[in-house]
């Protein structure tokens, strides 16, 4: 009797701990207004994307680290911040291995935040040895390994939707990650060369997006690109993607993106990674108010896009702002004596970000400082975690989220 009332409560445990396995999804559609413009709902209410890419490395810790299988549960301290701070969705570049501990991390921050989650996986990019969308194998594999993701997160309730890729557009031209076949070299123009990359790979993507759909039609697919880079090419061959993912690094503002991506690629946008750093490399000094004006910038040009705004035609479904916390390790990768350090050299140039781009070579995009929540070597009292100090962008973005909430247009 014993051994049975024993066995009971395991089972019944076990149930609790995987209950989202019984429960509904939620249902995430696009609807479209008369005027052409798009917008999401979940569960037949309007949602607009107000997310933060989360990746909450700590300080020491690399590239190889993966959140969801940290005891501490770093979501359990970020989530309350980021309710607090109006934040309804979190972006995550990849599973990682174990799917058990991600389904957790979904179910936490839905259940207790009310925080959806947007999976993203890389397709392969910066794996070994190396990526080739034209080799069939390469792709069977990827495709084995991304259904079987959708086949055990689907009916996650906080689950928001897929991403396939992030900046694998960039591979195109060899700029990161070259890849080829036989067919692409015998093509002696090196633009039809990187043409037929983009067509291979985008009817790819959009073949595994047909077949995540077989799999999950409550939740829609996005096609994540670097900037408006060969969308022309994946326009003719796309379309079972539902949404384009678009990274989007202009400054201040996003230009024409919006209204130029429309006319020649008619699908909904969300910004699934745009931002600013807040150190300024050029007066060499921390530049917390400048990173606050340009986030706040940033999202009030994203809104105007979307028909929360009252602009009717808007295709814009928000965004997922880069990033939640400083990751210390980013300016050398490789090196891990140095993840303990909060470099202040620059990786890359930007000219829209004009505050210091008289940084010397003109380097002045500081990967190591674009979270709105800085880490401190000193640990939450009675915890492993790394303390949350936000910076003034996330109070920024805490007021401007709040103002947007009252004043967004009601949805008819």
């Amino acid at each position: 009797m014993k051994k049975i009332l024993i066995l009971a409560i395991c089972l019944c445990s076990n149930l609790f701990f995987h209950s989202s396995l019984f429960a509904e999804p939620s249902k995430i559609e696009i609807k479209r207004t008369d005027d052409g413009g798009y917008y999401l709902t979940v569960n037949k209410k309007p949602f607009l994307i107000k997310g933060v890419i989360y990746n909450p490395t700590p300080i020491c810790q690399g590239y190889d680290y993966e959140f969801f299988n940290d005891k501490n549960k770093q979501w359990l301290v970020d989530g309350k911040l980021m309710k607090d701070a109006g934040i309804n969705c979190v972006r995550i570049y990849s599973t990682g291995e174990d799917i058990d501990k991600v389904k957790e991390f979904i179910n936490e921050m839905y259940t207790k935040f009310g925080i959806y989650t947007i999976v993203s996986d890389w397709l392969g990019l910066w794996s070994y040895p190396g990526v080739n969308y034209a080799d069939s194998q390469f792709q069977k594999n990827t495709k084995e390994r991304i259904l079987k993701i959708a086949e055990a997160l689907k009916n996650e309730k906080g689950l928001l939707m897929w991403v396939l890729g992030n900046e694998n557009s960039y591979t195109f031209s060899g700029k990161i990650c070259f890849w080829t076949c036989p067919e692409i070299d015998k093509i002696k123009d090196l633009r039809q060369q990187i043409e037929k990359r983009a067509t291979i790979y985008y009817s790819f993507v959009d073949d595994l997006a047909a077949e995540i759909k077989k799999i999950d039609p409550n939740h829609p697919v996005a096609l994540g690109n670097g900037e408006e880079s060969f969308l022309n090419i994946a326009s003719k061959v796309c379309n079972d993607i539902d949404i384009l993912a678009i990274i989007s690094y202009r400054g201040k503002k996003f230009g024409n993106l919006f209204e130029h991506i429309k006319t020649y690629f008619d699908k909904p946008i969300f910004i699934s990674e745009f931002g600013a750093d807040s150190y300024d490399s050029y007066l060499k000094k921390e530049a917390e108010e400048i990173q606050a004006d340009y986030i706040v910038s940033q999202w009030k040009n994203l809104f105007y896009y979307t028909v929360f705004s009252g602009n009717k035609q808007g295709n814009c479904l928000g965004g997922t702002l880069f990033e939640w916390s400083d990751e210390w390790w980013k300016h050398n990768e490789g090196y891990t004596p140095d993840w303990c350090i909060h470099n202040v050299e620059a990786g890359w140039s930007n000219g829209s970000y004009y505050f210091d781009i008289k940084a010397e070579n003109g380097l002045n995009m500081n990967e190591e400082w674009f979270g709105i929540v800085a880490l401190s070597d000193k640990k939450i009292k009675g915890t492993a975690i790394d303390q949350r100090i936000p910076k003034k962008a996330y109070y920024a973005l805490k007021e401007y989220l709040s103002r947007i909430s009252k004043e967004s247009a009601r949805i008819k």
